[in-house]
């Protein structure tokens, strides 16, 4: 488990490093003093490295490559390009200011995602809010903040929903509440305009919304929302995204990630089709 809290700055790519250098000494049952002896560190910093706390330098990497056994050029090449990029900034640096670092990790890891579960059951999932919308979400939860900087929020995560219209789009697959839907944040119109977005967003190849009604009751993910997110290269790990108030947490191990899989199937089973999904929204649309 890879907890980032305030303060902590790692970026996304960092984190699938660290995670793929862990499994790598693991799987040779490598310690972490004898890594940190191999590119004269401590055994602090390997630990430091593998949870994406620190940069990468590129000698360090190739020696620990070495040390770990890892002749094959394809996994080499994964590896190394992850160094590369994991010291370049992304689009969403213009924003730190207004970003915890734990959540700069998620924008980064969602850039890079080639598909993304959610669940979600206070709100219509970031990358589905219409403008009017996201804009009363953050004004509920940045009280105090000036006119200037609820609009940069508002821009962020208006910026963040591109990564669906473009060609190399990940594929979005959202489940949410049906509590969620029927809370009228913003006002009557906000909310009809933000399930009129859904509606129209179903006819999006990419995008998949479901959603849990009332009338099923309890079901396998009532401990809150989470997201899963897969990357095209078969050599990293899933990660499950897990949001605290004042922190997140990044699971990458097997078993963490089986688990949620788990869950999220259960709640697609028992969530509405995408032609149920049109027809409830519209009818919750209705009721307002």
């Amino acid at each position: 488990m890879i907890q980032i809290q305030a303060g902590s700055g790692p970026t996304a790519l960092r984190i699938l490093l660290g995670s793929q250098l862990r499994k790598l000494r693991e799987s040779k049952g490598i310690s972490r003093d004898q890594a940190g002896q191999c590119i004269r560190a401590s055994e602090s910093k390997i630990s430091r490295m593998e949870l994406g706390r620190v940069g990468f330098k590129e000698r360090d990497v190739v020696d620990l490559l070495a040390l770990y056994g890892v002749e094959d050029e394809e996994t080499r090449d994964v590896v190394m390009n992850l160094v590369e990029r994991a010291n370049e900034p992304g689009w969403w640096h213009r924003f730190n200011d207004l970003l915890p670092s734990w959540f700069q990790a998620y924008v980064g890891l969602e850039e890079a995602a080639e598909r993304i579960r959610t669940y979600e059951v206070q709100f219509v999932p970031g990358l589905l809010q219409t403008k009017e919308y996201a804009r009363a979400v953050i004004m509920a939860g940045a009280v105090g903040a000036a006119p200037e900087e609820i609009a940069r929020r508002v821009d962020l995560r208006l910026e963040r929903q591109r990564i669906l219209d473009g060609e190399n789009s990940p594929k979005f697959w959202a489940v949410i509440d049906e509590a969620a839907l029927r809370r009228p944040i913003g006002g009557v119109e906000v909310m009809r305009g933000q399930i009129q977005h859904l509606i129209d967003l179903m006819n999006q190849p990419n995008v998949t919304i479901q959603v849990i009604p009332f009338s099923y009751g309890g079901h396998a993910a009532e401990g809150g929302a989470f997201s899963i997110l897969r990357f095209a290269d078969p050599d990293l790990p899933d990660i499950v995204y897990v949001e605290q108030l004042a922190s997140a947490l990044y699971l990458d191990k097997r078993e963490e990630v089986d688990r949620y899989s788990e869950v999220m199937e259960r709640l697609c089973a028992v969530s509405t089709t995408p032609t149920e999904t049109v027809d409830l929204l519209r009818q919750i649309m209705a009721d307002l």
